[in-house]
């Protein structure tokens, strides 16, 4: 059967064979090879798992608007359905189940895509990985990946979930001036995982897989719309179809920027941020002992920032780093920071004198009995006393697991934050943190955009299973936290995942890991800046030579998104980390030159860009070429000539910025402008009409 959709593309469905046999558009055909239309997992109390396709069932009932499919080899009975409107195609699929297992997960539709541009094809793909992505080489992405995974219990910190380090819950398969969207618009926001599964012939799969959080023997049904779409342009143009089902429907607590009574008066001012360690020094020879290094006492550092602050003509955010005075990253327990309360809140004192605010990393949702970097952290007895394994995120059998996030740091369990004694050790272990009149925690670094751990306990008061009771819960949880913290600000390890929008509101955003999958490109800001604002983080683990000073390159990108900047500061003399996890200090990045481009920038927010970058809406820029720009060492097939956004200001006027990293002048040709050149170093702004 063809469907037709009212701009001409038009989607072959075999339902008899419950397969997907083409997507065509504009003289194209996309899909490469015909896959089982769908694939769903059963789940045994006994943690037994059972897979089953659309060619497992032996029966299919055509019906009008899809296709029943019965004699499986298990008592399931799964109905598609599928229907036009307008441009476009509605998908839906239902499971009833006859056992006694549960449905974990259903993959649906499946489609296999023709290769990309990096592997001999013509399409690239709009990935929502960190603040987004184009994925134009699927062996460039497995490659970081290292080697495709399927998302199991225990959690990892970098699976491809939503919400978590996958933003969004749509992709786009872009090719020739042409799109295929796919998109879940679930306005509960359950996990998905968001994914590109390598296949032979460099083919590969678009998987969105729903986890559907019900119980044994219960039936499940996607209760919301799965939207297929071509659709004319570019990224920002599968952006904006999301975009537009996003502002109708809104996640709980998400208010613009405009309309946000209860935002701290810092945030429009865009400070600059300052992280830094107080423990070690993050030396490169390996003996770096987490010992307080010399910017403890806290107020050691006063000169320091003050040299920063009046060179860049900026209020500051300070953002300490291993500051905890049980053991950095070993959360839950961070309090009393290092160095005794009375001297950390005397540097919060010292900061407000001058304006400046205090911020702190911390660690997320896990539960350390021993602690790799301070050995005499240990709450092995703790656990035991408290009877604690019934706080903890379970898998399927009710088995027990230690935690894979960052196994190197401390040995784990991951807290389940809905069963109550997990929210009890949580809520204890950051309240004191909460009432320290500080301006800003990270409460959630390595729970990637706020997303929870998957847990499987039939104890908890949640279903036995991952599902959508995972993000009302966190929801919950958050606002409770928010009531509590007042006014200061949440913020977790890459931008927040949109169910979170409302409660987390600066955060560390991990552009600079979307180098290592494609090219990064600022889907986040176009979806959701007019809601909220990031910072451009502590670049960890960015994927550049260490002998190439690429951080104003970076700086460039951040602020042309609508983020804030950030130094990530040296405390043995105050010079500047190219990125944290870097021990490669040969080549750090040039201070001087850093801070006179942060000043430029700063001035040309203050002065002139800041309608639109605080809380402005991206729009689609103008096309434009470089007629002249520097060589930037071996860097120039990764960086542009200018990094250049379009934005639409509250009071409905529009402009695009320019902003150019190098240390020579960039003449561009701009589309319907003209000859424009960027000075070095700086900015500029032009009217859009």
């Amino acid at each position: 059967m063809i469907y037709q959709t009212s701009n001409g593309g038009a989607l072959h469905v075999d339902f008899d064979r419950a397969r997907i046999t083409a997507l065509t558009y504009a003289g194209h055909n996309i899909l490469a090879d015909e896959m089982p239309l769908f694939t769903l997992r059963l789940l045994a109390a006994d943690g037994d798992k059972v897979v089953l396709t659309a060619a497992d069932a032996t029966v299919c009932t055509p019906e009008e608007n899809g296709a029943t499919y019965t004699g499986f080899a298990h008592d399931v009975t799964v109905r598609v359905t599928l229907e036009v409107k307008d441009a476009d195609l509605i998908w839906g699929i239902s499971v009833e189940n006859g056992t006694d297992m549960l449905v974990e997960w259903v993959d649906f539709p499946s489609i296999r895509m023709k290769p990309l541009k990096g592997n001999g094809g013509i399409g690239e793909v709009l990935f929502p990985y960190n603040e987004g992505a184009l994925v134009s080489d699927i062996q460039h992405y497995n490659r970081f990946m290292g080697k495709y995974r399927e998302i199991e219990y225990p959690s990892l910190g970098a699976y491809h979930m939503f919400p978590n380090m996958m933003c969004s819950q749509f992709m786009a398969y872009l090719f020739d001036g042409h799109g295929f969207y796919m998109g879940a618009h679930d306005p509960v926001r359950g996990p998905k995982a968001v994914t590109l599964k390598p296949e032979e012939g460099d083919t590969f799969e678009m998987r969105i897989r729903y986890y559907c959080g019900v119980g044994y023997g219960e039936n499940f049904a996607t209760d919301f719309p799965i939207v297929w779409k071509f659709f004319d342009g570019v990224w920002e143009d599968a952006a904006d179809i999301y975009r537009a089902w996003f502002e109708q429907h809104l996640p709980r607590g998400a208010k613009k920027i405009s309309e946000n009574k209860n935002l701290p008066e810092w945030y429009e001012d865009s400070p600059l941020v300052v992280t830094y360690p107080v423990r070690g020094y993050h030396v490169s020879d390996g003996s770096d002992d987490m010992e307080p290094n010399a910017l403890i006492p806290y107020t050691n550092a006063l000169p320091l920032l003050d040299d920063i602050a009046e060179r860049v003509k900026s209020r500051l955010l300070i953002l300490l780093i291993r500051w905890e005075g049980t053991a950095p990253w070993a959360p839950p327990y961070v309090w009393p920071p290092l160095g005794g309360e009375e001297s950390f809140l005397a540097f919060r004192d010292e900061l407000h004198k001058r304006r400046h605010m205090l911020g702190v990393y911390c660690s997320g949702f896990g539960y350390t009995l021993q602690s790799h970097l301070v050995k005499s952290h240990n709450c092995e007895k703790e656990y035991e006393e408290r009877g604690l394994r019934e706080a903890m995120c379970v898998g399927p059998a009710d088995e027990l697991s230690l935690s894979g996030i960052c196994p190197e740091q401390r040995t784990a369990y991951d807290v389940c934050p809905v069963s109550k004694k997990g929210r009890e050790v949580l809520d204890e272990a950051y309240d004191p943190l909460f009432k320290s009149g500080i301006d800003y925690t990270q409460i959630l670094d390595q729970n990637h955009g706020g997303g929870q751990y998957f847990c499987y306990s039939e104890h908890h008061g949640h279903a036995p299973a991952p599902g959508p009771w995972m993000t009302t819960r966190m929801q919950e949880m958050l606002s409770d936290w928010n009531a509590t913290a007042g006014k200061m600000l949440f913020g977790s390890e890459s931008a927040a995942g949109e169910p979170f929008i409302g409660n987390i509101l600066f955060s560390d955003n991990r552009f600079e890991l979307c180098w290592k999958i494609g090219r990064p490109v600022p889907m986040y800001a176009y979806i959701y800046h007019e809601y909220l604002r990031n910072f451009m983080g502590n670049q960890v683990a960015a994927p550049f030579p260490a002998y190439v000073d690429t951080f104003r390159h970076r700086m460039a990108y951040a602020f042309a998104a609508g983020d804030c900047l950030t130094l990530i500061m040296r405390p043995a003399d105050g010079g500047l980390f190219s990125d944290w996890g870097n021990h490669d200090l040969s080549n750090p990045p040039d201070r001087d030159k850093a801070l006179d481009f942060a000043a430029h920038l700063t001035s040309f927010y203050h002065e002139t860009a800041k309608p639109y970058l605080y809380n402005g809406r991206m729009i689609r820029p103008l096309a434009f070429t470089a007629t002249d720009y520097p060589t930037y060492n071996d860097c120039r097939r990764i960086f542009p000539p200018v990094y250049s956004t379009a934005w639409e200001a509250e009071d409905g006027s529009r402009a695009q910025i320019f902003v150019n990293a190098n240390e020579t002048p960039v003449t561009l040709e701009v589309e319907g402008h003209g000859t424009l050149v960027v000075p070095a170093s700086d900015a500029v702004i032009i009217p859009l009409h």
